[in-house]
């Protein structure tokens, strides 16, 4: 019997456009890498409809915190000269993907020192990007 080979199916993350680089598990993220968390946002229009779309926020991950279930990471970005950042739940269902731009060499696990101090850190190498 001959079967022919499907190629596997699309997952919601890699279907989606305009993601450039690696996707990674919630589990590989690190302090000092620059990512984009895509996220499902529902809205409701003002005719009363819900509506979703995505969002994407890309900044440095500055920590993690916690463990297992309710391990969370912090996300900064500078939006219009302001800082803002972002606490998501690594186990969120409404994010879709975690997309991997840069990793930086960092010797802390908590980068709380970079919302004051505008060093640039050093990159390194992403394989398989």
């Amino acid at each position: 019997m001959s079967e022919e080979l499907q190629p596997p199916e699309k997952t919601e993350a890699e279907s989606l456009t305009g993601i450039k680089g690696k996707i990674i598990k919630p589990s590989e993220v690190k302090s000092g890498q620059t990512i984009r968390v895509h996220q499902k946002i529902k809205e409701v229009t003002a005719k009363g409809d819900e509506k979703e779309r995505i969002q994407v926020f890309e900044g440095l991950v500055l920590e993690l915190r916690g463990s297992g279930i309710s391990k969370t990471m912090t996300v900064r970005k500078i939006s219009e000269g302001i800082g803002v950042e972002k606490i998501f739940p690594l186990n969120l269902p409404s994010i879709v993907a975690i997309e991997l731009k840069k990793e930086a060499r960092v010797r802390r696990a908590k980068l709380g020192y970079l919302r004051t101090y505008r060093k640039r850190l050093k990159e390194r190498v992403i394989t398989g990007a």
